[in-house]
């Protein structure tokens, strides 16, 4: 028996205009339905209810709104017509749909974490299907998932899965765009997600969705950090959640786990808050940090940037890049004043560690 993570775009879910298409939802359903009746369990992550609520409210196509107290306003109304979508999908498999709203707070506060995943565990022993999505409707514009990919990814972590599935509208990562090259062929497995796979992936994906290739790597990125297989497909591939459960070759892009796992925590550092700022540090603190055995002391700083606070997490970046991520011990200002400095150049009540090693990453750890 396997957990399985299944998670579909908004362009897989809606037309041209916006319009949620409900004979996608009921294949996906059938699918579900299909991996339940062979043992395994599965959560569903959807998009969409911004795309649903949009016609509802007079919006089409080019008319789509911008501002995120409008789309939230949208996304209020879509969110029950998408839920009733699938709750009648399921339903004729004899199927209850339970659904789950996150917001990024719910990975960041250790106790709004552990009931998100007591909640899941709970929903899936009662032999529900949970419906996942991000609460749209009241996530703050700045701390927010930004899409549900990485929702997707932290879900999969949450419930320990065995198998993230992202479903989008093309068979893949390909290597290149088709639209441009007409010989871009299917890339069937990445071991690593290094920067030239991210090359390929490119930019943002349509207008009606927030996501894309880029967005589905990082997510396949984060997942194998956390030991679980990531399938890259499309969603209108017949029976391509029990292919890839199978692991059938050609479904998808088949993206690999590492071997050595991230502890939740430094999961939680590495992918789940994103970065306030950065902390420059010269070539002799990014090789200590770079151990992965040393905490980053102030003598090792020559500068800083973004405005960020105590406890915000801010890139460690050396002279060739990004070393690491972490939570900082103190705000930017106090940073910046002991740059440079050793202990006994600091004022008395001033830790001279600015992250500490249990705090830090060294992972790139902010995919883009």
């Amino acid at each position: 028996m396997a957990t399985v993570v299944a998670k579909i775009g908004t362009s897989s879910l809606t037309d041209g205009e916006g319009y949620l298409r409900a004979p996608a939802i009921v294949a996906l359903c059938d699918q579900v339905a299909a991996l339940r009746r062979d043992g395994h369990r599965v959560v569903v992550v959807t998009s969409g209810a911004i795309g649903a609520g949009l016609p509802l409210l007079g919006f089409a196509g080019a008319d789509r709104p911008r501002d995120a107290p409008t789309l939230q306003a949208v996304s209020a109304v879509g969110q029950g017509r998408l839920l009733a979508a699938y709750d009648a999908a399921l339903a004729s498999h004899g199927l209850v749909a339970g659904q789950v709203l996150l917001a990024p707070l719910d990975f960041m506060v250790r106790s709004q974490y552990l009931q998100a995943r007591r909640t899941l565990e709970r929903l899936l022993t009662l032999g529900a299907v949970p419906v996942v999505n991000e609460n749209d409707a009241i996530a703050d514009d700045e701390i927010r998932f930004g899409d549900n990919d990485r929702l997707a990814a932290l879900v999969a972590h949450l419930v320990d899965a065995d198998l993230l599935v992202l479903l989008t509208d093309t068979a893949g990562l390909l290597t290149a765009d088709p639209r441009i090259d007409a010989d871009a062929s299917l890339i069937e497995e990445i071991v690593e997600v290094d920067q030239a796979i991210e090359a390929v992936a490119g930019g943002p994906g349509t207008s009606r969705g927030s996501g894309g290739m880029a967005s589905k790597l990082a997510a396949a990125k984060l997942a194998a950090w956390t030991g679980v297989r990531t399938v890259i497909a499309d969603a209108a591939r017949p029976e391509v959640l029990t292919d890839a459960v199978a692991d059938v070759a050609g479904v998808g892009t088949v993206v690999r786990p590492h071997e050595r796992r991230l502890p939740a925590r430094k999961l939680w550092i590495a992918f789940a808050v994103s970065s306030a700022g950065r902390v420059l540090v010269d070539a002799g603190a990014a090789r200590a940090v770079a151990s992965g055995s040393a905490s980053l002391l102030a003598a090792g700083i020559v500068g800083v940037e973004g405005d960020f606070s105590a406890g915000d997490a801010v890139e460690v970046v050396g002279p060739d890049g990004v070393v690491a991520k972490g939570l900082v011990a103190h705000a930017a200002g106090t940073v910046a004043a002991i740059a440079g400095r050793r202990a006994e150049e600091i004022d008395t009540g001033v830790d001279p560690c600015v992250i500490h090693v249990d705090d830090l990453v060294v992972v790139p750890a902010e995919p883009t």
